[in-house]
């Protein structure tokens, strides 16, 4: 038990610190040499990260910076691709890079959200790990594995099954999104894959959120007498709109910068189409594809340029979702 003399030095102590102007955690750290190597070292290895950044962001910039000086702003709206006569355009490779990302997040945020849901307010202990961590352990499946799988299964039964009866049953044949015939290897198929790809990152993150609404919003709902379902609509879901909205951006950067599984499932078409069962070409596959090819300087340089597009736009995405997540783990009463 604490005497009154023990009380008394720990309050003189106490206003010793905040008259210093320092905690007492930085005068201990500050009082030893170890201590002070110590958080140099870890500060010199937190540094290294953004550096690292920037170096590879300087980089790819510098080495694509031949390529967009010559073309200007016409290198993001040209659509011709001819590495014989020098004339680059990546309108084509941004603009699928774009509609997958897009098509995959439509189809895979209604099916992560309903598991982050499960799983946060309906799964029991003893289920809700063991279906966490498989879902988790589709973002451990290599790229290459889903690309193959997408070839020899996917694709057949989209051309098949899937798109007669989106253009056939549901009449969407006299779209010009599901127009023209389908060889398999298409701008959908690509989209299908990275929806399962980007699926765990979604789900985790606004599985996270979820649980981290305070219990006392919960309550109140079913103490007003709402039911589970509207408890989840009314009080969870939009307390946790922010972080699952940084959930979903999230996945976006993961779709935007996917290169095998979509290379082996795209076609590698340059060309601009409305129809998700026209081939196409996205930023990552374009460089995957003629990196090892390019013969000329300017040819480099321009699959540089697309890369330093990519990375641009890529840490913009994450970045907003890091800022959304960022806002729900602050916001008042979370639990942490």
């Amino acid at each position: 038990m604490m005497t009154d003399g023990t009380a008394v030095a720990f309050a003189t102590a106490a206003s010793s610190d905040r008259t210093d102007g320092r905690s007492l955690g930085e005068r201990i750290v500050g009082s030893a040499v170890g201590d002070r190597v110590y958080v140099a070292v870890i500060t010199g290895f937190a540094i290294c990260v953004p550096v690292l950044l920037l170096l590879i962001l300087l980089e790819v910039a510098i080495g694509g910076w031949p390529a967009l000086r010559e073309f200007g702003f016409g290198f993001l709206t040209s659509s011709e691709w001819d590495p014989v006569r020098h004339q680059f355009g990546a309108a084509p490779a941004i603009f699928g890079t774009i509609v997958t990302s897009i098509v995959a997040l439509v189809i895979a945020t209604p099916l992560a959200l309903g598991v982050a849901i499960f799983l946060s307010e309906y799964a029991p202990p003893w289920l809700r790990q063991p279906v966490g961590f498989l879902v988790d352990l589709l973002a451990a499946i290599p790229s290459v594995v889903y690309g193959l799988w997408g070839i020899f299964v996917l694709a057949p039964v989209l051309r098949s099954h899937v798109v007669p009866f989106l253009k056939v049953t549901l009449h969407l044949g006299a779209t010009p999104f599901f127009s023209g015939p389908d060889y398999g290897r298409s701008v959908l198929a690509a989209s299908i894959i990275l929806a399962i790809m980007v699926l765990p990152y979604i789900s985790a993150v606004s599985r996270e959120v979820l649980l981290a609404v305070p219990r006392s919003q919960r309550e109140a709902a079913l103490a007003l007498g709402a039911t589970r379902w509207e408890m989840i609509q009314k009080a969870v879901l939009p307390y946790a709109r922010s972080g699952i909205i940084g959930g979903v951006i999230l996945g976006l950067g993961r779709a935007l910068g996917e290169t095998m599984a979509v290379t082996m499932l795209i076609g590698n078409r340059h060309e601009i189409s409305a129809s998700l069962l026209a081939p196409g070409y996205t930023m990552a596959s374009i460089i995957a594809n003629e990196f090892s090819e390019a013969s000329d300087d300017m040819h480099l340089s321009a699959l540089m340029a697309v890369g330093f597009v990519l990375l641009v736009l890529t840490l913009i995405v994450n970045a907003i979702a890091r800022w959304l997540v960022w806002r729900v783990g602050r916001a008042p009463g979370v639990q942490r």
